[in-house]
This record gives C-alpha cells, structure tokens and sequence, in this order.
C-alpha cells in the first residue's frame, strides 16, 4: 500500500520551519552608542533579512558577511547567516556559524537548538545532537524547534513514551499547527498509543480539513482498527484534490482498495493519467484491484494471461502463471519464473519456484544446484528445501538428502509423507534399523486415503525388512547425518 508517512526528514523539516520562524524574532538592535557609523552593521543585517526571506540566500549571506566584518561579534548575523547556509546546503560552513553565535551568546536558545537540528540528520552524531537540544532547553523550557527535534531523535532512539511525552509538550506550546499534530500523532501511533493517535489526527484535520497526510493516516489507523465507514470519510473528501494530483489518486484508490471498495478503486484508477498508470505504484495499484487471483481455475489463467500480455514486467504476475503451470506445462512454468526472476533478482520465492519447474521437468542436477545457492541466502526457505530434499532424493544422494527431510520434518511435523522418504533413502542405503523406524512412525500418522499408495508400499516392505533385520543384515546410519 501507497502511504505519506511523516519520514524523518519530515519531521526535521518541521523543525526547520520552526527555527526558521523562531529566528525572525533574531533581529538586531539599532543603537546611538557608536554614533551614525554603528548603524551600518545593523542596516546590513536589515538588508540581508530582506534577502533572506525573499530566499536570495547567496545575496544574504554576502550581506550578512559584510555586517559581522563591521561588528565582529553580531551572533544575530552569525546565526541568520547558518540559517542562509543550511538553505543552501552548505552544513559544514553552516555548523560554524552556528557555533560562533554560540560562543557569541551563550544564553541564547535558538543556536544550540538549530545546531542540534543540523546535527540530528546527521548519521552518527544523534548523541552531540541530543545535548544540544537539551541545552537549549534549559536555556528556554518553551523552545518548540529544540522540542520536536529531541522529540524525533528519541522516537528514532526506540523511546517511544519520551517521544510522545515531548510532541506534547510541543503542541501544548504551539497547540494550532497541524504539522505538530501530526508528528505528535506518528509518536503516539509507535508508541501503540492508538485512541491517542486518533485524538491527535483529528486536531491536526480540524486545523486544516484539507491536510492531506493527516486525512491519509487517520484513513490508514482507522482501516487498521476496522472502522471503515469513518476511514471512508476522509478518503472521500481527498478526491476532490485528487483529481489535480495523480500520486494522491493512487493512494485513495489504494486504500480504497483495502477497504474493499474495488469498483470506488477502479474508478479513480481509469481516471489516471497514463503517465501515473505506467509508474511503479500505478502497476501495483491495477495489480490490486484486477479480478485476478492466483488460484488454479480457467478464468484465472486467462486474466493472467492478459494481464501479462499488456505488462510483460508484471513479475507478480509472470509468477503466479508459473506456479499455476508448474506441473502441467513445466517448461512454460520454468520460463515464466525465470522472467520474474529476472525482473526482481532478489525475490526468493520466484527463484524457488524456477528451481521447483527444474524439479518437474526431472533436471535435478541444475536444480540443485540452483537450490543450493538459494539456500545460502534464505536458510529459513521451506519451498526451497523441500524442492532440494527432492531432487538429491532423485539423484541418489540419499544421505543428503535425509538431511533435508529431517529440516522439513522440523518444520511441519505434521507431515506424515516425510517419514515415508526419510524411510525409503534409509532403506536404499541399508540402513535397515532407521528404516523400520521411519516407516513405523509413518504408518502410524498416516492418512488411509490421501497416503493410500504409500501405505502399500511399506505393507508390502515390512516382512521382508524385518526379516533382513533379524538376519543381521544392513548398515548402521551415521548419526550426524540426522
């Protein structure tokens, strides 16, 4: 599903935009003090705020410059000039500046808590950030930037309670900003905070009835809680919106989707532009709602079919055909499944089931060793053992394959087949004792009906096994190999 979370980067944007707000109150004082001279240092700053606000960053910070050459110590200038410099994206020369309005005016609140801001999106230097933030705190308890940034670097720190308990001590001092509501409702939504969350979604939209993000996570937790009737009313009244931005379609119609509203998904699906029906989320999206299942009937294969036909990089598609032909057009299946493959290398399960049409079309060295690569990377892959535990079994390596079928005796132990194959390898390596035991075990899970040939074969088996036990005859299996 398609969602507009409040990302990290969001959240620090938030921060930003608060700082940015926090600092417009960072203005220079005229003073008489030195004469009419004094004045040009605060007339530049003046100029350079202009600049600033009209987002002319290069002409402010050339401004900004000019005043701290006459007054040295101007922490405003240095500080506006950061705020300019992280603008432009240009973070090592804007921690410096950051830094000497620090030096410049240690009791002031707002360069610790930009600094800590700056900091916090930086990759290994949370902690240097966090003591920023907490100075600045203490500095001015009501600092809403320095808030909501420790606020996120505790939420990223697994501390979800700290975290909730600070978006509310942000929104209690800024209680009309919707965006505050919003991250405070992202904290308590982590923190399993759910009727919370909910409280705080619906103050972020009384704000502002046409937020997107809000309305998209209030839809989200209320599908998630089942109460669909109200997660439909804040989908409906994103369409209107919709209509103008095609990726915000994609996420109604998906949610619709989840809704079980297929024929509402549909629609805003053929209202797409092209350009949004060929995108990533576009597919995923008529993926979603295409009467297409994967079960084995014949309308199934035939919309799988279509659907393959008009996206042949439809690698869901190409293999739940594949898997649907395994065992009555292998080679079909193997070549779907390669082509998936192909399309996303990385998914194991299409490289299951290419290994898997290998096995039915009984080339079982290549699916081997197909399957031997696989599991080196997904050790935990069910299909892919059992699929290996085959083909070593058709290879003779019944050793081996004993392995294979005591992982999957492990794994579903309800399996009454395994002990019948356990049983048969034990038996064609003379293993005589293992072997009695494994058809023992076998014949006492097994189904009459669906295990009937089996069954048969081991009634058939068993006096002669015994005898040849009795006789002495047969080898002892080694044991590590179980």
């Amino acid at each position: 599903m398609l969602r507009r979370p409040l990302t990290r980067l969001r959240v620090f944007a938030l921060a930003a935009a608060l700082a940015f707000a926090c600092a417009a109150h960072a203005s220079a004082q005229d003073t008489d003090e030195f004469g009419d001279a004094a004045a040009d240092p605060v007339k530049l700053f003046n100029q350079a705020q202009d600049a600033h606000a009209k987002k002319n960053y290069e002409q402010a910070i050339e401004l900004y410059d000019e005043a701290i050459k006459l007054k040295p110590e101007f922490p405003e200038a240095e500080f506006q000039k950061a705020n300019a410099l992280v603008a432009l994206k240009r973070l090592a020369d804007a921690e410096k500046s950051y830094r000497r309005a620090i030096l410049l005016m240690p009791a002031w609140s707002l360069p610790p808590a930009a600094l800590g801001l700056l900091l916090a999106g930086e990759q290994g230097r949370e902690t240097e950030a966090e003591t920023l933030l907490r100075r600045s705190l203490t500095l001015d308890e009501k600092n809403v930037t320095a808030i909501v940034a420790l606020g996120e670097l505790r939420r990223r720190a697994g501390q979800a309670r700290e975290s909730v308990a600070l978006y509310v001590q942000a929104t209690a001092i800024k209680s009309n900003d919707p965006a505050l509501w919003l991250a405070r409702a992202r904290a308590e939504r982590e923190a399993k905070l759910t009727s919370d969350a909910l409280k705080s979604l619906a103050r972020a939209v009384e704000l502002d009835t046409s937020n997107v993000e809000a309305r998209l996570a209030r839809a989200d937790l209320n599908l998630e809680t089942g109460d669909k009737p109200h997660a439909l009313e804040d989908l409906r009244a994103l369409e209107d919106a919709a209509k103008t931005d095609w990726r915000l379609a994609v996420a109604l119609a998906n949610r619709y989707g989840l809704a079980g509203e297929t024929a509402q998904a549909r629609r805003i699906y053929d209202a797409l532009p092209e350009e949004a029906k060929s995108s990533d989320d576009g597919k995923k999206l008529r993926a979603a709602i295409t009467d297409v299942r994967c079960e084995d009937t014949p309308d199934a294969r035939v919309a799988l079919e279509r659907l393959i036909s008009s996206d042949a990089k439809d690698a869901n598609a190409l293999a739940c055909l594949g898997g649907l032909l395994r065992t009555t057009d292998p080679r079909r299946s193997l070549e779907l499944f390669r082509r998936a493959s192909e399309l996303e290398p990385r998914n194991v399960d299409y490289a299951v089931g290419y290994a898997a049409a290998l096995v039915q079309l009984r080339n079982f060295q290549q699916a081997a060793a197909v399957l031997q690569r696989i599991l080196q990377v997904a050790p935990d892959s069910y299909a892919a053992h059992a699929n290996f535990a085959a083909a070593l079994y058709e290879l003779k390596l019944y050793k081996q394959a004993i392995v294979e079928y005591k992982w999957i005796e492990r794994a579903r132990p309800e399996l009454a087949i395994v002990h019948f194959f356990i049983g048969t390898a034990h038996d064609q390596l003379g293993e005589y004792a293992d072997a009695l035991a494994s058809y023992e075990t076998f014949l006492a899970r097994a189904d009459s009906q669906t295990n009937q040939l089996e069954i048969e074969k081991v009634n058939l088996r068993l006096p002669s096994l015994r005898n040849q036990i009795k006789r002495g005859q047969g080898v002892k299996s080694n044991k590590k190999s179980n």
